[in-house]
């Protein structure tokens, strides 16, 4: 049961030093994410639902990791973000496809070679993700 305790009062403190560096306090992060003007300040007695964790994390652009206490890394990217970086990657991708500008050498780049060139570009977004947050 402590330990429990000890968790929820880690998602309260990770949740208020978030909002005050938005010059925010807790109503007002509460109340903007559409949750009850005292919502947040029963996080010292309850664990938030995984629907509130979430709208949080995405608020914040945190993890619900970093929430949760499980990472201290603030730039680890949400799922969402990962998504929109794949995303990002695929169209880089195709638009070099499309303008047939891209060959190794001479050669058309093979099929291997485009997983290979999407593997490094989604490495390299995610990298400049984290280090955009960093800043944050």
């Amino acid at each position: 049961m402590e330990r429990t305790l000890v968790a929820i009062m880690t998602i309260l403190e990770r949740i208020q030093e978030l909002a005050q560096k938005k010059d925010k306090n807790l109503k007002e992060v509460s109340l903007e994410l559409g949750f009850s003007k005292n919502y947040l300040y029963s996080l010292k007695k309850q664990a938030p639902s995984s629907d509130k964790l979430s709208k949080l994390a995405d608020y914040f652009g945190v993890s619900t990791d970093y929430l949760l206490g499980r990472t201290d890394d603030k730039a680890s990217l949400s799922p969402r973000e990962i998504e929109d970086i794949g995303q990002m990657a695929d169209r880089m991708i195709n638009g070099l496809e499309s303008e047939n500008s891209v060959n190794f050498y001479g050669e058309p780049m093979s099929d291997e070679d485009k997983a290979s060139l999407k593997t490094a570009l989604l490495v390299a977004l995610e990298m400049n993700k984290k280090r955009s947050k960093q800043k944050d």
